[in-house]
């Protein structure tokens, strides 16, 4: 069913504020529409056939390492297909500049991931005995 002339303006106007607010989201969305994502599933599931064809072979053949290897290539393929693809940053490292922003400590004991709150709560207690 077609949107009428409203129903599209109205779309778009959510479109483009939904990316002035969001514009991570916003590079999220449109890398995932060029079918790389669709490409990956594709190619991990042929790698679930190929292994699942690998544990056949191996039951007939009564082959257990065979059929191990069968085993491992199906849930390798599964995991990498179904995983979500890390983007490469400006500078080509994987993940970009928002990686080495994860590794600075925070200073506010209110902040920061839970390991290094704890590792905040340990250092202040070391300190403290002292």
């Amino acid at each position: 069913m077609a949107l009428s002339e409203r129903e599209q303006k109205l779309l778009e106007q959510m479109e483009q504020a939904l990316y002035a607010e969001d514009p991570r989201f916003a590079t999220r969305i449109r890398s995932q529409q060029g079918g790389r994502a669709n490409r990956r599933v594709l190619v991990g599931i042929l790698g679930i056939v190929a292994g699942l064809g690998l544990v056949v072979v191996a039951v007939l053949g009564q082959s257990v390492w065979l059929g191990a290897l069968g085993f491992a290539l199906m849930v390798s393929a599964g995991v990498w297909a179904f995983s979500p693809a890390k983007p490469v940053g400006p500078s080509g490292v994987v993940g970009g500049a928002a990686r080495g922003a994860r590794g600075k400590r925070s200073t506010s004991p209110s902040s920061g991931t839970f390991m290094q709150r704890l590792e905040e709560r340990w250092e202040r207690r070391s300190r403290d005995q002292w």
